[in-house]
């Protein structure tokens, strides 16, 4: 018998005990990505466990996770689609900053 291959999230962003996982998942209009967010917790006497509910304290946390993962998914973005804008914009004059 052969065991399904679980799929794993393409990055993880983790402060405390607040994780957002990010997905890839591929589409005809190229790769979108997906976050689930949640909350590691270990009842005493078992092991880790997760869970997609949160405190009152946990939400700053849940907000920065939450905007560490945009950032890494709007960078990736950025890095899959500057090569073909790049190769496009060879063919023009830089633009001027001030």
């Amino acid at each position: 018998m052969s065991k399904q291959k679980k799929a794993k999230p393409v990055h993880e962003v983790r402060l405390g005990r607040i994780k957002a996982a990010i997905w890839a998942n591929e589409t005809d209009n190229g790769i979108r990505h997906n976050v689930t967010i949640s909350r590691l917790y270990k009842p005493e006497g078992e092991d880790w466990q997760d869970s997609t509910s949160f405190g009152r304290d946990d939400l700053p946390l849940v907000a920065k996770v939450a905007d560490m993962a945009h950032t890494w998914i709007f960078q990736k973005t950025q890095e899959q689609n500057g090569s073909a804008k790049h190769n496009e914009a060879s063919d023009q004059e830089p633009e001027q900053g001030f």
